[in-house]
């Protein structure tokens, strides 16, 4: 948490000795970005294109540095797969633009590229293998920081299913989560990471309000089952002996009284009815 809040502490300083820091519209010239490569990849035969452009961390360790930035605006999909995830991606980080300015923004999308970048190089000089590393995990990082700070907004899944974005984003974590486990890629922890780094906080405030409520919520449930179940069982009887406490419905063969001589109206078994000390107040 310390290092979360001096982490933040010092890009705010950052952008506020450069208040003209940033590139404003960010997510639009990625976009187009990502569309022109893949319009280019349609016409190059060769077939060769994404791959000059994407992060490959031996061909970059040989000198190919272009592939720092480039590897950002080399799409995922294609076809209508893609206009809908660049949709989806531009209206998620345009929104986080508006909420934090363009400042922020850039700085958290230039970490995402550091992150990966660094990831992919120890990953390549750890295992000995070739890695092709996309931009996706870095772009979905910035859905579950907008599920961090608007958990509630809904979105249309498939287009006709209205459902909060909070559950959207716990589904993609447990997802990737299954992928982790399962060893197929460590890459989801690279976007984690930066929205970690960026929303951290607010994640382990939330993560401790929804326990305290819901162990609250747990508690009131259990009180009002007793209450519940008390209230019942007073129902279940017609007649309560006071001194001993049988009732009508558990002993249905014993004879119920009240009793004359006492102040109110008391009830007696017939084994008490007449041995009882009788009440002085109701």
């Amino acid at each position: 948490m310390k290092f979360l809040d001096r982490f933040n502490r010092g890009v705010s300083r950052f952008l506020y000795k450069h208040p003209n820091f940033g590139i404003p519209r960010l997510m639009l010239y990625l976009i187009i970005g990502n569309a022109l490569v893949y319009l280019f990849s349609m016409m190059d035969r060769s077939g060769m294109l994404a791959w000059y452009l994407c992060l490959v961390p031996e061909r970059l360790l040989r000198g190919e540095l272009w592939r720092i930035i480039t590897f950002i605006f080399v799409p995922r999909t294609s076809g209508l797969w893609l206009v809908i995830e660049l949709y989806f991606y531009y209206m998620i980080g345009s929104t986080l633009e508006r909420a934090w300015g363009a400042g922020k923004f850039t700085v958290y999308y230039l970490c995402g590229m550091a992150i990966t970048v660094v990831y992919g190089i120890l990953a390549s000089l750890v295992t000995g293998r070739t890695f092709i590393i996309l931009s996706h995990y870095l772009n979905l990082s910035m859905f579950f920081v907008y599920a961090t700070l608007w958990p509630d907004n809904r979105v249309m899944l498939f287009f006709f299913i209205p459902i909060k974005v909070k559950w959207l984003a716990y589904f993609e974590a447990a997802y990737y989560l299954v992928m982790m486990v399962l060893g197929r890629t460590l890459l989801p922890l690279v976007g984690f990471a930066n929205c970690f780094l960026f929303c951290g906080s607010s994640m382990i405030a939330s993560l401790k309000l929804f326990m305290m409520r819901n162990r609250g919520q747990a508690r009131q449930f259990r009180k009002n089952m007793k209450r519940a179940e008390n209230g019942q069982h007073a129902q279940t009887y017609t007649r309560k002996c006071a001194v001993c406490g049988k009732t009508d419905t558990d002993h249905p063969e014993l004879e119920f009284r009240y009793c004359s001589q006492c102040v109110g109206y008391h009830c007696f078994c017939a084994d008490h009815i007449h041995s009882h000390i009788h009440f002085t107040e109701p």
